[in-house]
Parts: structure tokens; sequence; C-alpha cells
């Protein structure tokens, strides 16, 4: 008998009991369907935080200052006095690996603007660090290297500053005063959102130049943190090393002591945020994947009930010269069409879940072309692995026995 009169007489069989059909299948639906939506939500917020850390910068390194030991107790970072402005000058003449560098240091403090005020965090930096954090203007254009060499009153503000402070008016013009001091606001940066690494408001800060913090504001010497661009990712690993060597050289740290900085590279935070997220989608997944095995279990259970109803058929068709491939093939192939169309509408479902999770919950959501297929075959497969055994028990019927049963 060829496979596609088999085919036919199993879909007729199938449609002689429509509604147990419907139930079977249903365990293998909900199964794809939920392996599609986990899958899907899983590598949804994998690809989200991938954005967020590149959304910092590209081959970006924070080299800060350090932490001290005072009676016992270690401060936190920023402590330390030894990292300077000649360090930043240093790895960008002799790091290889270094494609830029810009120094920074930091405050918080209230920002005015006529009748309004907004605590903030006032950084104060170079030109360069915008290019190095890969930060577009909405509105106007960054201070000057001018402005830094002559400590110049002028501001960049974040997003969130701006709505807090100008909401509908233009601020580009407009000066703010900082600690008393007038600032003209220059520049407008696009709103960057939640930091992946801190959790916390990129768009909350005013950036201004770094003379003019150290000299106006802080009255620092040193620097709290310098941002690095590598000249690519690989090379972000070389030049991490390379800071490292170059600034325990500078600042005369003898072997075995600890470092009076640190050397931090998102390459290594992209990598465990990407393997975290690997593991959140293989989990879902697999938590998903018991409905495929529980369905799978329900196709066994009504292939044996369905043998044992159709006893007396079997030992008709054997009676008339089917072969035991012949009924064993009737069989197998009635699971594999349950399982398949089990996952067919299953993918369905899986995908219109997606998108419902995407439309009401505003979750981030990726649907995987490899997902729906894996699952596709899997289903397929527990269709072939859950049909062999009923299969396989009615090609051995007795076709004797099989007539005289009733």
């Amino acid at each position: 008998m060829d496979v596609v009169s088999i085919l036919r007489i199993a879909i007729r069989a199938l449609a002689r009991n429509k509604m147990r059909s419907a139930l079977t299948m249903l365990g293998i639906i909900i199964g794809v369907g939920a392996v599609i939506a986990m899958v899907g939500v899983g590598q949804g917020a994998r690809t989200q935080v991938q954005q967020q850390i590149a959304a910092m910068g590209s081959n970006l390194l924070f080299v800060g200052s350090g932490t001290v030991n005072r009676g016992g107790m270690h401060m936190g970072w920023g402590q330390t006095k030894t990292l300077v402005y000649s360090d930043m000058q240093a790895i960008l003449r002799e790091c290889p690996s270094v494609a830029n560098a810009a120094p920074g240091s930091g405050t918080s403090n209230q920002v005015v603007f006529g009748n309004d005020n907004w605590a903030t965090r006032i950084n104060g930096t170079e030109p360069q660090y915008f290019d190095i954090r890969s930060w577009p203007f909405a509105q106007g254009t960054s201070f000057t290297q001018g402005d830094v060499e002559t400590a110049a009153n002028v501001a960049v503000i974040g997003e969130t500053v701006r709505k807090n402070l100008f909401g509908a008016t233009n601020p580009i013009g407009q000066t703010i005063r900082i600690v008393n001091l007038p600032f003209k606001v220059v520049g407008v940066l696009a709103p960057k959102g939640q930091s992946a690494a801190m959790g916390d408001d990129q768009d909350d800060v005013v950036f201004i130049p770094i003379n003019t913090l150290l000299k106006k504001i802080t009255g620092d010497t040193w620097l709290r943190y310098i941002m690095v661009s590598a000249v690519s990712r690989e090379g972000s690993y070389a030049a991490q090393k390379q800071i490292a060597a170059l600034l325990r050289d500078r600042h005369k740290i003898r072997p075995g002591q600890d470092d009076d900085f640190f050397v931090r590279n998102l390459a290594d935070m992209a990598d465990l945020a990407d393997q975290a997220g690997s593991v959140m989608t293989l989990l879902l997944a697999s938590i998903a994947s018991v409905s495929l095995i529980v369905g799978g279990i329900g196709i066994m259970n009504i292939m044996l009930v369905s043998v044992t109803e159709r006893t007396r058929e079997i030992g008709v068709r054997m009676a008339i010269g089917a072969t035991e491939g012949d009924v064993q093939w009737q069989f197998l192939i009635e699971a594999v069409v349950l399982s398949v169309m089990g996952g067919t509408a299953g993918i369905i479902l899986g995908v219109g879940s997606c998108y419902l999770i995407a439309q009401t919950l505003e979750w981030p959501i990726l649907i995987s072309p490899l997902a729906i297929a894996v699952a596709a075959l899997f289903s397929s497969a527990v269709g072939v692995f859950f049909g062999y055994y009923p299969a396989r028990k009615a090609a051995r019927l007795d076709p004797i026995e099989a007539l005289r049963y009733e």
C-alpha cells in the first residue's frame, strides 16, 4: 500500500472522532505554542539588554579611580586621587589598542532655570566623550575643545533634564544656573534611556567642560574616570591589559600591591549578559517543552485505545492481504498526522501569543524562525516516538484472534 493511500485512511480514521482527535492535539498545540512564546520572550529580553549595552558606546572601557582602605573599611570607587589628566594622555600615547579617550569627573547639584529647578548629575568631560559613547545630539552641538581650555560656562543637557526644566521651550541658547554660576545651553543629547550596567537614567545629566567643573565647581585636581574607546571589540581586551600595565607603572604600584584604579570592559559585560540571556531562554524553552511530552503521552494513550477499538478492522485488513508493515505504517502515520496538525496550530498560537504579549504588556519579543522550525520538528518527532509502540502493537496482532475480537 502506498503512502498516499495510508495517509488518506489515517485522516479518515481521525475524522471519525473529531472531538477526541482535537483534544489529543491540544497537548501538542499548547506545547509548541508555549515553546515559541517563551523563546520569543527570552530572546527579546536578551536582544534588548545587548542593545542597551551597545548604546553605552562602541568598544568601550571604563577606567575608574579605585578604592581606599580607611581604618579597615574599603570605601567605594572614586575615592583615590591618583588618576589624573596626564594618565589619559599617556593612555592615548602609549596604548596601541586605544582609539580615543576622554577624561571625566562629576558631582551632583541643583540646576535652575527660571522658577524651575532639578537635582541631577553634573559631569565634566571633553567633546570626544560623545563620540566615544556614540551619543548623537537631538538639538544643538557639543561644546568645543576651546571651551575646555578656557573653562567656559557652557553646558550640554540630557533629555530628562530638558523635559523637567524647559518643557516645550527651546533650551538652545538659554541660561541655566549651577552652583550660582550661569551656563549657556549649547546642545541637547538624544535619549539613551536606562543604563544596562547600573540601571540609572543616562539622560538625567548635564555635561560641562572638564576644566570648568574642576576649577569652578569641585576644586579637584584629579579625575574620577576616563572613558576609553578601543580600536575594535577584540582589541578591547588588549587595550584593557595595556591600560592596566601602564597605570600600575605610572602610579608606581609594586608587584603584589592592589591597584588604585580599575578597568572595566563593556565587552565582558555584553558576553555575560549574552550568556545569562541564553540560559534564561533555554530554561523557558525547557519548561515549555514539558507540555510537548505530555501531549506525546496523550497521543500514545489515544492510539492504544484506537488499536483496541479497531482490532477487528485490523484483522480484516490482514486477512485480505495487508502486511504487518502496512498496519504499522497506518497507525504510525495517524500519530504523526495528529502531532503535525497540532504542531501547525501550535505555531500559529505561539506567534499570535508573541504579538499579543508585545502589544499588551509592551515586552520586547523576538520571534525566532529557528525556534519555529525546531518546535515543528520536535512535534513531528513526538508523533513518531509516541506513536511507534501503538503501531507496533497493532502490527503484531494475530489475524485470527483479531477477527474473533468483539
